[in-house]
C-alpha cells in the first residue's frame, strides 16, 4: 500500500506541471499589464502626458534648423589705423551700430574708445572692472561738467567732498549733504523715495543703500546737485568698483562735457580712451569678448548674447574676419558627467520599483534615495557648469528635465492630483521654454531653458530626499519636537530676512547673486503664517497666566515681521505695485481659509463682498475712461498705458506686441496646427515682447499654441489649484479628528500652509493672465511653471510640491 501512494503522485505529476512549460499566450501577458493600469490610471495618464510633452521637446531638437555664429572675430590694423564696430561687426544683438572705436598706435599698442552714447563698455582685467566714461576721483582733482568747475577736497573709497562757489558739498554713496545739511526731498518724490531717503540718514553707512549723485537740472533736492543749462543727469557718481566713480550721464538732448583735471592733464569722459594691455575681457553691449592680442592682429571670442545666422555667410568690413561655427544642441559642456550621473539616477529608479514590488522596503528606499541624490547633483552640475560660461547641451538638459520629472512619479507614496499636475505643468513650461529658445535669433535665448532644468533637478533632488526622510520618520514613528519645530521656523525667517535685506543693499529689482529672495521669504511668510493660525485654534487650551499669554501672543503676530519686510521691500526696490497685489490676494485667501476653518460666516462673506468689488472696479476703471487718473500721480501711468495703450506707443510696447501676438496665434496657433509644424522653428514677432520669458510667457504659449491650447494649460492650471484644496481639505479633516496636540496641529498647518501656498500660485496665475490678456494694468509677476524664472522654481514650487506629497501621505497615514 505504501508503493501504491507513492506511485500515484508521480502519475499524476506530468499534469500537473504540463501549464508551467505551456508557450505563454499574449493575453497572458496583456492581462496583468490591463489590470495594473486599470488600477493605477491616474498614473498611466500622467505618464502618457509626460511622455507626449518630453517627445514634443525632443522632436524640436530634431527640428530645429542650423544655425551659426562666430567662434572668433579678428581684427587686422596697421600702425595708426582706426576701425569702428558695432552690433553688425561684432555679432552683438544688444549693441549699437558704431558702438566702439578700435586702434592701433604706433608702438603696437591697442586702444579702445566707447562711441555709444546710452550704452557703457566693460574692460575686465585681473585687478578689477573699468567702465569707460568714468574714472575714480583723488583729493586735489577738479572735475568739470559743461561750465561748472569743482574742487575735490577729500576722496576715499566711501565718500567725496568737492567745493564750487562757497558751498561745501558731501556725498558718501547713499545722501548728498549741502554745507553739513542733507538736502529736501525733491517736489515729486515718491514715498519709497523719502523712506529709502530716511533710512540712509539713520543707518550707519554699511547698511545704506546705494543711490547715485546726479548732476543737472535747476533744482538742488535729494540727491541732484542743480546746473543751470546742463541737462538732468549730466554726469552721475555712485559706488562701483570698489569706491566712488564719476560716470558720464546719458541725458536726452545734447551732450554735455565731463571733464577731470588733475596731474598736468585732461580727461573727456566722454571721449576716454583706455589702452586693452592687460585687459582679459571686454563686455559690449551684453556680449562678452575674451580678448588675444599678437601684434596687428587682436581676435576676440565672443560668448552670451550672440547673433546667429541661417548660413556662414555674411558681408564684412575689410579689416575683420569672422571664424564660423555651428550652434550645437547635442553635445557641450559638462554634458557627458551630467549623462552618466542621469543614467545611474534612472538605473537607481528602476531597481527601487523593482524592489518595491518584491516588497523589500529598505532596499528600495536605499535605491532611489541614490536616484534622488544623483539627480540633485547632476541638477548642481549643470548649474555650475551654465555659470561658469560652460553650459550643458540643450539635449543633456531636456534629459535631466525629464529624469527630474521622473523622480517625482517613481517616489513611493500615492499619486495625487497636485503632484500630476505639477508635473504636467513643468513638462508643458519647459517645452515653452525650449521653443523659445531655439526660434530666437540668439545665443543666450536657450539659457533660460537650461537653467530651469538645473533648477528643476535641483529641487527635485532635494524633495525627493525631504520625502524619503519623512517617510523614514513616520515609518520609525519619531516626530519632531514643537519646540524644534519652532526654532527652525524663526531660522528660516531669519535667514528669509537676510535675503531680503541683502537684496535692498546689494541686489535691485531683479534680484541679488542671480537669485530672488522674494521667493523664499514668500515660502516662510507661508510656514510661520500657518504655524501660528495652527497655534491659534488651540488657544483656550493653552496657559492662562499674563505673561505666558503675553509669550504665546508673540508667536502669533511673528509673521507680521515678514509681512511687513515684503511690503517694504514691494515699495521701496520694486518700482511696480504687483507685490502688493500679490500680498493682497495671500492675505484675502488665507483669512478666508481661517473663517471657513472657524466656520466664521461673517468673516467669510466680507471676504467673498470685497473680491467681487474688486472685480467690479476693474469693470469699472474699463468703461469710465482716464480723466480721474491723472491725479494718482505714481501709478496713473500704468493705468493710462492700460486704459489706452495706443495712445502711449513707447511705454504700451509689451502690451501692444503682447496683444498681436496673441492674435496672431488665435485658436490654433500661428501655425494653425497648435504649434506642432512650427516646433523647433523661427519664434517670428514674438520674441521681440520685452520679457516675453518672464511676464509675457503667457503671450508667446498662446502664439504658439493657441487658445485651444491654453484652454488645456488653464485646465492643467486648475486641477493644480483643486489638487491643492483637496489636499488641504484632507489634512484639516485630519487635524479636526485628532486626539492629541500633536495631530492636530500637524493637520492645522498642513491645511493652512497648503492654502497660503496655493494662494501664492493662485496669485502669480490671476496677474500674469490678467497682465498678457490686459484684464490688468501691466504687472510683472512670471506665470507659475510656464516662466523662466529659476529662483520661483527652486525656492517655491518644487517645496510646494514636496510639502503637499508629505501632507497628503500624512493624512492617509493618520
Amino acid at each position: 500500500m505504501m508503493a501504491i501512494s507513492l506511485r500515484l503522485p508521480s502519475s499524476t505529476k506530468p499534469a500537473a506541471r504540463r501549464p508551467a512549460f505551456d508557450r505563454p499566450h499574449l493575453g497572458d501577458i496583456l492581462a496583468p499589464i490591463a489590470r495594473a493600469a486599470a488600477a493605477n490610471s491616474a498614473l498611466v495618464v500622467t505618464l502618457a502626458l509626460l511622455a507626449a510633452l518630453c517627445g514634443l521637446q525632443a522632436l524640436a531638437l530634431l527640428r530645429a534648423p542650423a544655425a551659426w555664429l562666430p567662434a572668433a572675430i579678428t581684427v587686422k590694423l596697421a600702425q595708426g589705423e582706426t576701425v569702428a564696430l558695432g552690433r553688425h561687426e561684432l555679432a552683438a544683438p544688444q549693441a549699437d551700430r558704431d558702438h566702439l572705436s578700435l586702434r592701433r598706435d604706433a608702438q603696437d599698442g591697442w586702444t579702445v574708445r566707447n562711441l555709444s552714447a546710452t550704452r557703457q563698455v566693460v574692460l575686465l582685467r585681473d585687478g578689477g572692472d573699468q567702465r569707460l566714461g568714468s574714472t575714480p576721483l583723488a583729493a586735489g582733482q577738479r572735475f568739470q561738467i559743461d561750465g561748472a568747475l569743482f574742487d575735490v577736497r577729500a576722496a576715499d573709497s566711501g565718500s567725496i567732498a568737492f567745493a564750487r562757489d562757497g558751498h561745501e558739498w558731501r556725498y558718501d554713496g547713499a545722501v548728498l549733504y549741502r554745507d553739513g545739511h542733507q538736502q529736501a526731498n525733491c517736489p515729486e518724490s515718491h514715498l519709497a523715495s523719502k523712506v529709502l531717503s530716511l533710512w540712509n540718514r539713520a543707518m550707519p553707512a554699511v547698511l545704506t543703500i546705494s543711490r547715485p549723485l546726479s548732476f543737472g537740472g535747476n533744482l538742488h533736492c535729494d540727491n541732484r546737485l542743480g546746473l543751470a543749462q546742463v541737462t538732468p543727469g549730466a554726469a552721475l557718481i555712485s559706488r562701483g568698483n570698489g569706491g566712488l566713480q564719476l560716470t558720464a550721464g546719458n541725458p536726452d538732448g545734447d551732450r554735455a562735457a565731463v571733464l577731470v583735471h588733475g596731474a598736468g592733464s585732461q580727461i573727456d569722459l566722454r571721449k576716454q580712451e583706455a589702452s586693452l594691455a592687460g585687459v582679459k575681457a571686454i563686455v559690449v553691449g551684453h556680449t562678452r569678448f575674451q580678448l588675444e592680442t599678437d601684434g596687428g592682429q587682436l581676435t576676440l571670442h565672443p560668448s552670451r548674447h550672440v547673433s546667429m545666422f541661417s548660413a556662414p555667410d555674411l558681408k564684412l568690413p575689410e579689416h575683420v574676419s569672422w571664424q564660423w561655427q555651428q550652434r550645437a544642441l547635442w553635445a557641450g559642456g559638462q554634458s557627458g558627467a551630467i549623462w552618466a550621473g542621469i543614467a545611474i539616477s534612472l538605473a537607481c529608479m528602476a531597481v527601487a520599483l523593482a524592489l518595491a514590488a518584491r516588497r523589500p522596503l529598505s532596499a528600495s528606499r536605499v535605491a532611489m534615495l541614490l536616484a534622488a541624490g544623483g539627480v540633485l547633483i547632476c541638477g548642481v552640475v549643470a548649474l555650475i557648469s551654465q555659470r561658469a560660461g560652460y553650459a550643458p547641451s540643450a539635449a543633456c538638459s531636456m534629459a535631466l528635465a525629464a529624469c527630474a520629472l521622473m523622480l517625482w512619479l517613481a517616489l513611493p507614496g500615492r499619486l495625487t492630483l497636485v503632484t500630476a499636475a505639477g508635473v504636467v505643468l513643468l513638462a508643458a513650461g519647459l517645452l515653452s521654454q525650449l521653443e523659445l529658445g531655439l526660434g530666437a535669433p540668439e545665443s543666450s535665448w536657450l539659457r533660460y531653458y537650461q537653467k530651469s532644468a538645473a533648477m528643476l533637478a535641483i529641487g527635485a533632488g532635494l524633495g525627493g530626499l525631504l520625502r524619503l526622510w519623512a517617510q523614514h520618520q513616520a515609518a520609525r514613528g519619531a516626530h519632531l519636537q514643537q519646540r524644534s519645530i519652532e526654532w527652525l521656523l524663526a531660522l528660516f525667517a531669519a535667514v528669509a530676512l537676510a535675503a531680503l535685506a541683502a537684496q535692498v543693499l546689494w541686489g535691485d529689482e531683479q534680484g541679488v547673486f542671480d537669485l530672488q529672495p522674494v521667493e523664499l521669504a514668500k515660502l516662510a511668510l507661508t510656514a510661520l503664517t500657518a504655524h501660528c493660525l495652527a497655534l491659534r485654534f488651540n488657544w483656550h487650551a493653552g496657559p492662562h497666566t499674563l505673561s505666558e499669554h503675553g509669550t504665546r501672543w508673540l508667536q502669533l503676530i511673528a509673521p507680521a515681521l515678514l509681512f511687513l519686510a515684503l511690503l517694504g521691500l514691494s515699495l521701496v526696490q520694486v518700482d511696480d505695485f504687483s507685490p502688493l497685489i500679490l500680498l493682497l490676494i495671500w492675505s484675502t485667501v488665507v483669512a478666508f481659509s481661517y473663517a471657513l476653518a472657524a466656520r466664521n460666516r461673517k468673516l467669510a462673506g466680507a471676504l467673498i463682498a470685497m473680491a467681487l468689488t474688486a472685480a467690479g472696479a476693474i469693470v469699472y476703471l474699463r468703461c469710465t475712461g482716464t480723466d480721474d487718473l491723472i491725479r494718482w500721480g505714481f501709478y496713473a501711468d500704468r493705468f493710462l498705458v492700460w486704459l489706452n495703450p495706443a495712445e502711449h506707443p513707447h511705454t504700451g510696447q509689451q502690451l501692444l506686441l503682447g496683444a498681436r501676438a496673441i492674435a496672431d496665434g488665435g485658436w490654433l496657433g500661428a501655425d494653425h496646427w497648435l504649434g506642432l509644424r512650427s516646433l523647433g522653428l523661427a519664434a517670428g514677432g514674438a520674441v521681440q515682447i520685452p520679457a516675453v520669458q518672464d511676464d509675457f510667457a503667457a503671450s508667446f504659449f498662446l502664439n504658439r499654441h493657441g487658445l485651444v491650447g491654453g484652454l488645456l494649460l488653464w485646465a492643467a492650471q486648475a486641477a493644480f489649484l483643486a489638487g491643492l484644496a483637496l489636499t488641504a481639505a484632507r489634512a484639516y479633516q485630519s487635524g479636526a479628528s485628532a486626539r492629541d496636540f500633536r495631530h492636530a496641529w500637524s493637520g492645522r498647518f498642513r491645511y493652512f500652509a497648503l492654502c497660503g501656498g496655493g494662494a501664492f500660485v493662485l496669485g502669480h496665475f490671476l496677474l500674469s493672465w490678467g497682465t498678457n490678456l490686459a484684464i490688468f494694468p501691466i504687472m510683472g509677476q512670471p506665470m507659475s511653471f510656464l516662466s523662466a524664472g529659476g529662483s520661483h522654481l527652486l525656492f517655491f514650487l518644487c517645496p510646494l510640491l514636496a510639502f503637499s506629497a508629505i501632507s497628503a501621505q500624512s493624512s492617509e497615514g493618520e
